[in-house]
């Protein structure tokens, strides 16, 4: 008898599970058709258009319309591929982006499995959406795909030890691995109050991590045709469009969790919690949409570069700074001062290294009208003799 109830309770605890994940997943794949229309629309008002607008009132069956069109789109497999791999590969990709969400708490209380080291436990599945990519490359038979996918390799996990390094400061900060702990510990003060440089170096890791401009550099059409998605079309594209999105989300949301409070507001209960939290992450993405409409694209070398020689160093010191302030138990502000400065000087060091350049077309600039200046007075003087 104690192992019938034992076997009914596994039994329910089982179905709510997987109910619990339709709906997560019912939930997130309506959040990517919000997401995909409200980029849309964003980028259409910083471009001085109006974005969609003809498919349903104010645009808002374009998501749906695209979604029909993209499943009903003939799909072509490459005879030549490996038809194992290039099935597998966007599975991968997806579950690796869908998974994570499974600890991603809204609220208090809701989440799928809240579990104690629930940071470690995303960072360790998001890994995983890598192998998808190179996969994806390796498994259509086309060279352009195979070099889009090693490109993906090299940027995520490049771009993956600044993000790694930040949780780990956040995880001392609040002494905890679980989210909902974290968020429980910023009640006195957001940690973006205390780790400026720690929000700015996992946003735009976060950036690199979901090939969001100006990081989008392994499928830019004109450099590689279409990187590791080059031969997918119809559902399979689209299986890799959803989980871009789905980590879009997901970075927005980490970033509310770990440095703007997640639910936590003033004076908020209940289904606030949860408004108040998706107000947080939709803010976020608006920021990154906002990124997309106004920087170009970084070079391979320069996104390279700037990941081993700023990113990750200074993940590395927003690391020491968090240990220096927590083992000698120096008050908030100090770890404010630090972590200001450190993100201050960077930041001018790599601003007067980017406009170098135009100071010197400058100079060079204000040498030549010197010189022509000379030239014409010498030219307009009197004779000696006169």
């Amino acid at each position: 008898m104690p192992a019938t109830i034992l076997l009914t309770i596994a039994l329910s605890d089982f179905i709510w599970i997987v109910v619990g994940l339709l709906v997560m997943f019912t939930t997130l794949s309506i959040v990517v058709l919000s997401l995909t229309w409200l980029e849309r629309k964003v980028l259409g008002r910083l471009q001085l258009r109006l974005g969609p607008t003809r498919t349903g009132p104010m645009g808002l069956m374009q998501p749906v319309a695209d979604a029909l069109k993209l499943i009903l789109k003939e799909d072509i497999i490459p005879a030549s591929s490996d038809k194992a791999i290039f099935w597998a590969a966007p599975i991968i990709v997806v579950v690796s982006a869908f998974m994570i969400w499974v600890t991603i708490p809204g609220t208090q209380s809701a989440v799928i499995q809240n579990l104690n080291m629930g940071l470690f436990y995303i960072i360790a599945f998001s890994v995983v959406g890598i192998l998808g990519l190179v996969l994806a490359g390796w498994g259509s038979a086309n060279k352009y795909g195979t070099l889009g996918g090693l490109r993906a390799a090299a940027q995520l996990i490049s771009y993956e030890i600044p993000i790694i390094m930040v949780a780990v400061s956040v995880a001392m900060l609040a002494q905890s691995l679980d989210l909902r702990e974290i968020v429980s510990a910023q009640d006195e003060y957001i940690f973006l109050l205390v780790q400026p440089l720690g929000l700015v170096l996992f946003f735009i890791a976060g950036l690199a991590e979901v090939g969001r401009t100006p990081f989008d550099i392994y499928f830019a059409e004109s450099e590689i045709v279409g990187g590791p998605f080059v031969e997918y079309s119809g559902a399979h594209w689209s299986v890799f469009f959803l989980a871009e999105y789905i980590n879009t989300f997901a970075v927005a949301a980490l970033t509310v969790i770990l440095f703007f409070g997640g639910w936590s507001g003033p004076g908020l209960s209940g289904n606030w919690e949860i408004i108040w939290f998706l107000f947080k992450v939709y803010m976020v993405i608006m920021v990154i949409f906002w990124i997309r409409g106004t920087f170009p694209r970084l070079r391979i070398d320069q996104l390279m570069a700037f990941a081993w020689k700023v990113m990750v160093p200074m993940s590395f010191l927003s690391v020491v700074m968090t240990a220096v302030y927590q083992f000698y138990e120096w008050p908030a502000w100090s770890l404010t001062a630090m972590s200001s400065t450190a993100l201050l000087v960077v930041g001018y060091l790599i601003y007067k290294r980017m406009t170098g350049s135009t100071r010197l077309v400058a100079q060079v600039r204000s040498r030549q009208e010197a010189l022509q200046a000379q030239r014409k007075a010498a030219a307009n003087a009197p004779a000696g003799g006169d």
